[in-house]
């Protein structure tokens, strides 16, 4: 599973599903943060956050790992096309 973590300039993190596209509505892909968890996002969204430092990122993917056993989560840099 790919994800790209950015964060929000009040400090939370979000991760973005890179490989959820068909899963969403048009434009969208499913993401995760602490608070809210699963929900879609717009593609979009992340071009208007920085990307999360792997520091920033860990509480989050520690999570992530948790919950997608045995799932290998991928960070990537850049959500796909």
């Amino acid at each position: 599973m790919n994800v790209v973590f950015r964060k929000f300039k009040d400090g939370e993190v979000i991760a973005l599903f890179c490989d959820t596209a068909n899963d969403c509505n048009p434009g969208c892909v499913m993401s995760y943060m602490h608070v809210g968890q699963h929900s879609e996002a717009s593609r979009n969204m992340g071009q208007n956050l920085r990307l999360a430092s792997p520091e920033e990122y860990a509480p989050l993917l520690r999570e992530l790992r948790a919950i997608y056993k045995p799932i290998v989560v991928r960070p990537v840099h850049r959500l796909r096309a």
